[in-house]
């Protein structure tokens, strides 16, 4: 169960990632309205049919993996997680940014195995990048039009810049995550949406991202897989290890997560 990632599970993953990204820009340029969920979040056409292309596939390649998706799970639809690997998907990361006509949107798709995210896809459709990771090497895929890979290259995280670079949520932000970075006497702040955050530190580009505010297992655990295997690390706020599945923060829904701190390489607190 603890086995390496194979390069050919990971090439399914963002195969699927870049099928649901062309699937959203089309969406995009036809024209779509925004609904809002239970929950006040919006949701629109472009989450949903992401989100059957990516579901269809994974359960071709991967029938006995369990699959935890969001709109899926907002839809009343719970996964029986008998054994200890699932996937965790969510197929429009940012549909705020998404609706509000900015670039900062993402597919996720992640593999849990005992709890870790040892593999994960973040496609930027809008962007035309996508990262990937598994099994200690990460990487950073430029896309064309067509939203297929035009050029690869290994990215890793970084040791920590002075002044930190912090990357924050764009909508999303808290008090709380404010007053965390005000504590560094010298840093500068970027605020990105969706699970970007989690690529800019995989890719060397900044080294902290605080996180005091909801979020849920499908948000962050493609990001934080691309970032583990690029050297880098998420943990909880007392610094335990941030992990996935049922139940991780208590007194919240099935599949929320706690607050969390992800670094680049032995970034401080």
């Amino acid at each position: 169960m603890n086995d390496p990632v194979d390069r050919g599970m990971l090439d399914q993953l963002e195969a699927l990632a870049l099928s649901a990204g062309r699937r959203i820009m089309e969406i995009c340029r036809e024209g779509f309205e925004a609904d809002s969920k239970d929950d006040d979040s919006p949701v629109t056409r472009a989450d949903r049919e992401a989100e059957v292309i990516i579901l269809t596939g994974l359960r071709e390649c991967f029938p006995e993996t369990p699959i935890v998706a969001e709109e899926e799970i907002s839809a009343g639809a719970q996964p029986q997680l008998d054994g200890a690997a699932f996937f965790l998907v969510d197929p429009l990361d940012g549909t705020r940014e998404f609706v509000a006509g900015k670039d900062d949107f993402t597919v996720n798709i992640a593999l849990i195995r005992q709890g870790m995210p040892v593999a994960g896809v973040v496609y930027a459709p809008a962007r035309n990048l996508l990262y990937s990771g598994a099994s200690g090497i990460a990487e950073r895929v430029t896309t064309d039009q067509a939203h297929q890979p035009l050029a690869r290259s290994v990215i890793s995280a970084r040791l920590p810049a002075c002044p930190l670079l912090i990357v924050a949520s764009r909508s999303h932000r808290t008090a709380e995550t404010d007053r965390y970075i005000e504590q560094h006497e010298a840093f500068e702040c970027v605020s990105v949406g969706s699970s970007l955050k989690f690529c800019l530190l995989a890719s060397g580009e900044a080294d902290l991202y605080p996180r005091m505010g909801r979020t849920m297992q499908w948000d962050t655990a493609a990001g934080d897989a691309v970032l583990r295997a690029a050297g880098g690390m998420t943990t909880t706020l007392d610094g335990r290890p941030f992990i996935y599945g049922p139940g991780t923060a208590p007194g919240d829904d099935t599949f929320a997560n706690p607050h969390f701190i992800a670094r680049g390489l032995c970034s401080e607190a």
